[in-house]
């Protein structure tokens, strides 16, 4: 479903990634895990065209999207929900999740019923249905993630990319974000996920990237990763 090959990229003259390749099946959610400053938001940005890879393939389906704009990304079917949130302050919770669908209500995507998307976006996350009337930028932070994860959503997209979910979250409100990954996983939906927690991450994935210093240092099914010593002492917090 993604396929990214050899990917380099960076910022200006700064390379930050150095050929990794990452591969998505359908219907799986795949984990891309690592400390601080080793590329994973970089791979997210490159993938949804955020910046501009300066090497490598990225194929969503059958289709090259390396370089493309983020609207034509988006068009073809993959949705970025970005580290940060970045929500449109604003705007109410309705019109931000609205906007996650803008590409079907202009007949870019395959339409669909956009309302009952958004009654199921509703469902999964009941607080949002509570303040859909209130603006987004008076939400807490936990909110306010969901309703970035709800957004994305909202475009019915063929590829998920979750950069962060539950970065600035209270325990409980990672639990939740998590428990609503897994339904989502359980729907069939195909996430590539960035996550801090590595160990809620693999327990949720089925298969795992370490990115090390901009290139994959080991990958594997999950469960595999999430056993193995050297993964374990170094982003799990247990020693060998």
């Amino acid at each position: 479903m993604l396929k990214i090959h050899n990917l380099t990229a960076g910022y200006g003259k700064v390379q930050v990634l150095y050929g990794i390749s990452i591969e998505v099946t359908k219907g799986k959610v795949v984990t891309l895990i690592g400390s601080n400053g080793a590329g994973k938001t970089t791979t997210m940005r490159a993938v949804s065209g955020m910046i501009k890879p300066t090497g490598g393939e990225i194929r969503l389906a059958d289709r090259d999207i390396t370089g493309l704009p983020s609207h034509r990304i988006t068009r073809a079917g993959l949705a970025h929900s970005p580290e940060g949130r970045r929500v449109f302050a604003s705007l109410a919770v309705t019109d931000n999740l609205l906007l996650g669908a803008f590409p079907r209500l202009t007949f870019s995507r395959p339409k669909g019923d956009v309302n009952a998307d958004l009654e199921r976006v509703f469902e999964l996350f009941p607080r949002l249905k509570e303040r859909r009337n209130q603006v987004a930028g008076t939400l807490s932070g936990g909110e306010q993630q969901m309703l970035a994860m709800g957004r994305a959503l909202m475009l019915n997209p063929d590829v998920l990319l979750l950069d962060e979910p539950s970065m600035g979250l209270a325990p409980l409100l990672v639990e939740e974000v998590f428990r609503t990954i897994a339904r989502l996983k359980g729907e069939g939906i195909t996430m590539l996920l960035v996550e801090q927690f590595a160990a809620a991450a693999l327990t949720v994935a089925d298969y795992g990237y370490v990115l090390e210093n901009g290139r994959i240092a080991v990958h594997g099914p999950a469960a595999k990763l999430k056993d193995d010593p050297a993964v374990r002492a170094a982003y799990l917090g247990q020693a060998h």
